[in-house]
């Protein structure tokens, strides 16, 4: 009876989620933009506040804030604090660097990161560059939606359904939203996501400890008494995660999270710089959920003590369906579930939109059906993460130990680029490689952290130090473009640029590079 009750909440809020992707097409701007690569990829520009708040809150608050968040509670406690650290450190940077990119794309039809530093740079090829290296450093984060999804479909509904059902489901209702409303079907659907996250957080945060506990003080004092290393660096057993860590990766991700691809396809369907601002400011409210997994995860150590491996990243729902009616359980799961459709769709409209634009798009014969392209990348991208996930899991597991690290090996490229004319293609092009070079050693050679240090805050350093010293010591590309049309500011004219009706400029589509000396 529980498993039939809580499947069919499943099922039910499924249906309500891929309908509500759907309709999302429907809200779209009218005019000359209406359907091409610009409304699809992001929302025409046109997205306010709200939207852009749900949505940007929906890519933060993914699988791992239900699993892997509780996990860490769980196993090693304090260190897991970092989360909140450059979430918040990566909204205050991003209230000036969001308007900044939206207000560059804008004035020049730009679509995304590959857009940006094609047109940086005056090179089309670093386009696709950037698109392949985002790609493979994208497509564990759509594997890691999948499998969380599964987990928690199976645990919520008593394992009625399946890990590879579960699987398939989530790929399949993303899919469909996603090739159909693009960027605004995810906004739709964070809407419904982020009700239930909401509400079934506030409450967890009320119920289990006084549910177990009797109330919040005598939980902390069981924690305080019985595991103090959790309430301190480097927590319990955390294989090094001390201060130094903590910090360096704070800083590390927080300037990642500003130029991650996802993030900026957010910047990019907002409908002014100011909507940007004001997100910015209200975001890190939302950070204060992220309070609650942790601390159920550290309850679970009294009330389901001994798990181990991935068992621990279900120490959350453990306490659920151990406690709770099972509608409840099924609302917590989908909650949860949504939580890794929203940013699983977010990652797939950027992989298809960077091939479509960047990749295929580059293609003459393929350049005027790039918002084609891009849905059946769309589709293919998704489909090759689902298919890993049944046959090759640990493939995409070890390209996931350095995603956000070799993402971070952009951050001079972009946006060091943008505001500073003199850093040149080969500075930029060299900075990155060997940057991607030096964190893939470290972390496959499992030095990470090095030194106490984020090996891809070291890795960051080195690039920084390379792309400087070839951009002073080595050969200046000539660009006759005046500053700007090559560099970002913050500052909207308001002014009907290329892409501001929607459109896609000639920016990105026709970059012309001047010789090189």
């Amino acid at each position: 009876m529980n498993a039939t009750i809580a499947t069919s909440i499943f099922a039910a809020f499924m249906v309500l989620t891929l309908a509500l992707g759907l309709l999302a097409v429907r809200g779209g701007g009218r005019g000359k933009g209406r359907g091409g690569l610009a409304e699809w990829s992001v929302g025409g520009r046109s997205l306010g506040t709200v939207f852009i708040w749900v949505l940007m809150a929906g890519e933060s608050y993914t699988s791992f804030s239900y699993l892997g968040a509780a996990g860490w509670g769980y196993n090693f406690g304090a260190p897991v604090l970092y989360v909140l650290a450059y979430m918040s450190c990566g909204y205050a940077i991003g209230f000036v660097v969001g308007p900044m990119l939206w207000s560059y794309a804008r004035r020049h039809g730009l679509v995304g990161i590959t857009d940006l530093v094609a047109h940086r740079y005056g090179r089309r090829w670093l386009g696709t560059a950037v698109a392949i290296l985002a790609t493979v450093c994208l497509l564990p984060y759509i594997q890691l939606q999948i499998t969380g999804m599964g987990v928690v479909v199976t645990t919520i509904s008593y394992g009625a359904i399946s890990l590879n059902w579960a699987y398939f489901i989530g790929f399949a209702v993303t899919t469909l939203f996603v090739v159909v409303s693009g960027l605004r079907g995810s906004a739709w659907v964070s809407v419904l996501k982020d009700v239930l996250v909401i509400a079934t957080l506030a409450f967890l945060a009320v119920y289990v400890p006084q549910h177990y506990f009797g109330g919040y003080g005598p939980f902390l004092d069981r924690i305080v008494a019985e595991k103090p290393q959790w309430l301190t660096f480097p927590g319990h057993a955390s294989g090094g995660l001390d201060q130094g860590w903590f910090i360096t990766t704070s800083l590390l991700n927080s300037l990642t999270v500003v130029i991650f691809p996802t993030t900026v396809a957010g910047y990019l369907g907002a409908r002014s710089a100011d909507a940007l601002r004001r997100n910015a400011v209200l975001l890190p409210f939302y950070n204060v959920l992220l309070f609650v997994p942790m601390l159920l995860g550290m309850a679970a150590l009294f009330v389901v003590p001994g798990l181990t491996g991935a068992d621990s990243n279900l120490a959350l729902f453990k306490l659920v369906v151990d406690s709770l009616p099972a509608w409840l359980v099924g609302v917590t799961g989908v909650a949860a579930a949504l939580s890794s459709i929203v940013p699983m769709a977010v990652f797939m409209l950027v992989i298809g939109t960077m091939w479509g634009r960047s990749v295929l798009g580059a293609v003459p014969r393929l350049a005027n059906r790039q918002k084609l392209w891009s849905q059946v990348v769309v589709v293919v991208a998704g489909a090759l993460a689902l298919l890993l996930t049944y046959t090759a899991p640990n493939t995409l597991v070890r390209l996931s130990l350095i995603s956000y690290e070799g993402m971070a090996q952009l951050v001079p490229m972009i946006l060091l680029g943008l505001v500073w004319r003199r850093l040149t293609l080969y500075g930029a092009v060299a900075g990155l490689a060997v940057g991607l070079v030096v964190v893939c050693g470290l972390v496959f050679t499992e030095h990470d952290p090095v030194g106490g240090m984020n090996a891809g805050i070291v890795a960051l350093a080195v690039n920084l130090v390379v792309a400087l010293a070839v951009t002073w010591l080595g050969p200046r590309p000539v660009d006759d473009r005046p500053d700007a049309e090559v560099l970002a500011s913050d500052l909207d004219t308001g002014d009907d640029g290329p892409g501001a009706d929607g459109t896609p400029g000639d920016g990105a589509a026709e970059v012309s590079p001047s010789p090189a000396r």
